[in-house]
């Protein structure tokens, strides 16, 4: 197998395992990550992927061999982690999943003392430790020690039955029944087990949490037709599929059709901010049917770069009051500062719960755009087909835009938007196309891959 290079970001270090992410490298980073922190403890969970054991105790080794403490919490969902954190008043923490990305992938995601990605600027402090390779190894008296609690996932579903904007009771009265389809990830267990404590009667497909993916990991509809079927089958009233780590949720009908992960966020917007007034953060990926419904209701949208991180620190910054990625990301910061598959299932049926009507029902009440996502194998001079590309669009493909540069290239016109940019995540770029009309969507779609191209 041919190496890979590492993609590394504030979205944490991914690679394939053998093939460019092996145990050196994450006892490395665990060294890393510690030398940084100095000391206190470290909540280290992971996804339920086979190299997940191995690299779990490669980071611990790294973390204890430079004096740190690790509070080890085994297979949880990456946002189960980060609450974690916050509630030990740890110093960090550490992930081992590579979320959506297939099998063979894996990663660290790290997180700050607040439970939230690590910012910008402590990615560059961790990147120039690493690349340093300067660790503060201790003597044998002095490594840090390891400890295993298993009751965080149960802590994570408790705290998501108290939150504001669940309504416990009025989800209870519908009496839903649900199939959810975990991926056999992390979310295997907890996804669930939320949803019974609601009074869901839930039908599970691919809950074993053996990590055995038997689809394509990421939860888009091209992946979700097992679930689609089983919804059917079963005449449930929806079907909920979450990706590997548990931090991301989409949704499929009553009729079988799956929504698309953008309105998991919409309709999670919607319930939060009929309970509490205040801005809204949404990435610039995100479509604009969340950010018309927010407006609607008296929000302020605000617009992040891709990525955890970037969306948080943004919302901290507008004090918003919910937000988060089109890709299914729901990020409620009075709960946590995190997505979280848990209180989006939560926020969705909620809504379902006061609109009282079925998922596809609350769909036709929402704006309608087209939407065409794509992606592509990164190319070597991504950034200088990306200038030459400028240039070819502003001379009429889409008429007079406004432009925004701050993730790829954005362009906003009359009737839609598009965004071409390099993922922090694969050795891909995607390419986004939404209009008010799916011919349009189309032909704007193949022009826009022809002139990159």
């Amino acid at each position: 197998m041919p190496k890979q290079t590492l993609i590394k970001s504030t979205s944490g270090i991914r690679g394939i395992v053998g093939a460019g992410l092996d145990p050196l490298i994450a006892t490395s980073y665990g060294a890393t990550f510690g030398t940084m922190l100095k000391n206190g403890r470290v909540v280290i969970g992971r996804d339920s992927r086979p190299s997940g054991e191995m690299f779990t105790h490669a980071v611990v080794a790294g973390l204890m061999s430079v004096g740190i403490d690790v509070v080890e919490i085994g297979i949880v969902p990456t946002p189960t982690v980060e609450i974690a954190v916050k509630k030990l008043k740890a110093a960090g923490g550490i992930c081992i999943t590579a979320s959506h990305n297939p099998a063979p992938w894996n990663a660290l995601k790290f997180f700050n003392h607040l439970g939230e990605f690590i910012t910008p600027s402590q990615y560059k402090k961790l990147d120039r430790i690493f690349n340093a390779g300067k660790f503060a190894y201790r003597p044998a008296g002095e490594l840090g020690t390891i400890y295993q609690q298993r009751h965080w996932v149960d802590e994570h579903i408790r705290m998501t039955l108290k939150a504001k904007a669940v309504t416990r009771t009025a989800v209870r009265k519908q009496r839903f029944k649900i199939v959810v389809d975990a991926i056999n990830g992390a979310g295997s267990v907890a996804l669930p087990q939320l949803l019974r404590a609601l009074g869901v009667s839930v039908i599970e497909i691919n809950c074993k949490g053996d990590g055995n993916f038997v689809h394509e990991p990421e939860p888009i509809p091209t992946n979700l037709t097992q679930l689609s079927k089983a919804v059917r089958r079963h005449k449930a009233d929806l079907g909920m599929a979450c990706d590997p780590d548990a931090d991301r949720l989409a949704l499929v009908d009553e009729t079988g059709r799956p929504i698309g992960e953008e309105l998991t966020l919409t309709i999670a917007v919607k319930q939060v901010l009929s309970k509490i007034s205040g801005p809204t953060v949404i990435n610039l990926s995100t479509s604009k049917v969340t950010a018309d419904v927010a407006a609607a209701m008296g929000s302020k949208v605000h617009y992040a770069k891709v990525g955890e991180a970037n969306v948080v620190e943004t919302m901290h910054r507008r004090r918003a009051v919910i937000g988060g990625e089109g890709n299914g990301g729901v990020i409620y910061p009075s709960f946590h500062a995190g997505r979280d598959a848990l209180i989006a299932a939560a926020l969705v049926l909620s809504h379902l719960a006061a609109e009282k009507k079925g998922l596809s029902g609350l769909v036709e009440t929402l704006p309608t755009y087209y939407t065409i996502k794509s992606k592509a194998r990164l190319p070597i001079d991504f950034k200088q087909r990306l200038s030459r590309f400028e240039k070819r669009i502003a001379s009429g493909l889409i008429g007079q835009s406004r432009l925004d540069r701050r993730d790829g290239l954005r362009f906003d016109f009359d009737r839609g938007w598009l965004q071409i940019r390099s993922s922090n995540t694969e050795p891909i770029f995607r390419l986004i196309v939404e209009t008010d009309d799916a011919k349009l969507s189309q032909v704007l779609s193949k022009k826009v891959i022809g002139l990159f191209k």
